[in-house]
């Protein structure tokens, strides 16, 4: 039987090497006309950390175009933005009459949040606003509206996907056998990618390797990439070593193990990263060529984004009609 697979992608920022191994090549995995698969851009997620309309429109743009000419075929798969379907919001209002709020207040997000006031000493929901404390409802109804029975997802989403099996639960209970209850597909062998300061790859620290570059950006940021004094010649340990743990994120055995003779030899510092320039240049390189082709044709994306709405929204449609039919939002006959 053909798995309805779906995944998004919050447009929050530009999307960077770690977005690519950890969300876009996972994901993009699934892609086959064995599977239905669903992309979409979360960009009503990321009004909730992002106040900037203009940082939003970049973003929507850019992470299109890293799904984009990272191999996702509009053909085969739908692809959409999720402020293009009206109905996902919708199914939202209409999930969080059956969603306990106690529910919301286990959530990790939150809970985090209310933490940092605390430690403060503030107000314990100071500047906590109702779109980070629903967030999992959102992204409850973004998997429901179109009942996919498979969702990649990390770690850290894990509870989410949990929490929309509960609410769809909790619906199906009250008004009859209505939604899929997903699964989550968890890939256990995802790292976590570093950044050039040796902390998790994230926009918030400003340690990205950018995926969307030329070759001269790119080899300026690894160029940055913090490793210790040892001169050249020196005997270099590669476990712990930031260099080392992003090329081997990408890295083939064979590129692996020689990489690690180089630094058992003392190769230098600037010898490493040229050689990890190369590699990953190597890789990004059919990405490029595609990302700047698309760069040429902001109307491409705009006319793909809006084909894939079109898709996929009839089918909404039609399930948020059976919906309110059963919750009794219907015509006076």
């Amino acid at each position: 039987m053909n798995e309805r697979i779906l995944t998004g992608i919050t447009t929050t920022g530009i999307p960077h090497l770690g977005n690519f191994l950890g969300a876009i090549k996972p994901a993009l995995e699934f892609q086959s006309t064995d599977n239905d698969t669903y992309f979409f851009l979360a960009d009503y997620h990321s009004i909730i950390k992002q106040q900037d309309p203009n940082l939003i429109i970049e973003s929507v743009k850019s992470v299109a175009m890293a799904w984009l000419a990272s191999g996702l075929d509009p053909n085969v798969s739908k692809i959409y933005r999720q402020s293009d379907i009206p109905e996902i919001t919708e199914l939202q209002w209409i999930l969080n009459c059956v969603t306990a709020k106690g529910l919301m207040n286990r959530s990790h997000a939150y809970k985090d949040a209310v933490a940092k006031n605390i430690e403060l000493n503030a107000d314990e929901d100071k500047s906590i606003t109702m779109g980070l404390f629903s967030y999992p409802v959102l992204m409850s109804a973004d998997i429901l509206m179109f009942n996919a029975n498979k969702v990649p997802v990390g770690n850290d989403q894990l509870q989410h996907l949990e929490m929309t099996r509960d609410i769809a639960l909790r619906f199906n209970h009250i008004y009859g056998e209505t939604f899929v209850i997903p699964e989550a597909i968890v890939n256990e062998d995802t790292k976590i990618i570093p950044g050039l300061d040796g902390r998790k790859m994230s926009k918030s620290y400003g340690n990205i390797i950018p995926l969307l570059s030329d070759e001269k950006t790119l080899n300026k940021a690894i160029k940055k990439i913090v490793t210790n004094s040892l001169e050249p010649g020196e005997p270099k340990e590669y476990e712990n070593c930031n260099l080392f743990n992003i090329f081997s994120s990408f890295a083939d055995d064979q590129a692996v193990n020689n990489m690690k003779q180089a630094y058992a030899e003392g190769i230098g510092w600037g010898d490493a990263k040229e050689q990890v320039f190369s590699y990953l240049n190597q890789i990004i390189l059919p990405i490029r060529e595609k990302y700047f082709e698309l760069l040429d044709s902001p109307s491409e994306i705009e006319e793909i984004l809006i084909s894939g709405a079109g898709k996929v929204r009839p089918q909404a449609s039609e399930l948020l009609s059976e919906i309110k039919d059963k919750i009794g939002i219907r015509t006076i006959s």
